[in-house]
């Protein structure tokens, strides 16, 4: 499974206006430059993340945008979520029974859509703090893959 440009950039745009050292508000264009993300993309995204609560924007000169939360209290699924990215692994679409002809579900369907939970709760638990901190988990010895 892979997230999509669209979740990864906007993950990246929020991390790095969490880890803004002053506190203030950041124009788009200084988080474009430094994330290495086109700037009216960036409008796109910062569109959504403030329709979904998580920034807000300051107008004017030294204007930009802040989170609207603290980083520790932002998931980055929240952030994912917020820029319409839904986290599936499975093909089905919709609320229909099934991703096969006549509504059947596949063999796999299972395996994929508890993936797609695991995956929803791990990035739940994360907040960009934890991201802008380096805190992320490594999963327990007896789960690595030697």
């Amino acid at each position: 499974m892979q997230l999509s440009t669209k979740g990864r950039y906007a993950v990246m745009a929020m991390t790095d206006l969490a880890g803004e050292a002053s506190g203030g508000p950041v124009p788009l264009a200084v988080i474009a430059e430094r994330q290495q993300i086109s700037r009216p993309y960036l409008e796109q995204l910062f569109a959504r993340l403030r329709r979904g609560g998580l920034v807000s924007s300051v107008r004017g000169p030294g204007g930009g945008y802040r989170l609207a939360r603290p980083a520790s209290e932002l998931s980055v699924a929240d952030v994912v979520t917020a820029v319409d990215e839904p986290l599936r692994a499975t093909r089905c679409i919709g609320h229909g029974p099934g991703c096969m002809k006549g509504g059947a579900r596949c063999l796999t369907h299972d395996l994929w859509e508890e993936t797609g939970k695991r995956i929803h709760d791990y990035l739940a638990s994360v907040t960009l703090e934890d991201v802008c901190e380096r805190r992320l988990s490594a999963p327990p010895a007896e789960q690595r893959v030697a």
